[in-house]
């Protein structure tokens, strides 16, 4: 069950990790152009969603990782829904904000089994 968890929180960062590779995803999932400033911010943000992405898939298999995973994982996805809540709440990222949501008692899971010992 925790391989299970650990994945779908891998699943929820891999669309936007996927950016990464393919930098032309950005103006469809953010309508932003290549030619703008936060175009370079988001490719870069799709970057470190590569890397939560890769703890993720790491923690599901290793337990020694799962503690600092967990506190990775917390600070992308909690880390976002706070911000989001300050700014306002803003519609254009309330897709951003359920799959956050969604994969909070997933991450609440993995931490809880990670810090139980």
């Amino acid at each position: 069950m925790i391989r299970v968890a650990w994945f779908f929180l891998a699943l929820i960062h891999a669309l936007p990790a996927i950016a990464f590779v393919r930098p032309a995803l950005l103006t469809s999932l953010y309508g932003v152009e290549p030619t703008s400033p936060a175009y370079t911010l988001l490719w870069h943000r799709a970057a470190l969603f590569a890397v939560v992405l890769l703890i993720c898939c790491w923690a599901a298999f290793r337990p020694e990782v799962r503690r600092l995973a967990a506190v990775a994982v917390a600070i992308s996805m909690i880390g976002f829904l706070v911000i989001y809540w300050v700014q306002g709440m803003p519609s254009n990222l309330r897709t951003i904000a359920i799959a956050d949501l969604v994969g909070v008692p997933a991450l609440a899971f993995v931490a809880w089994n990670a810090f139980r010992n």
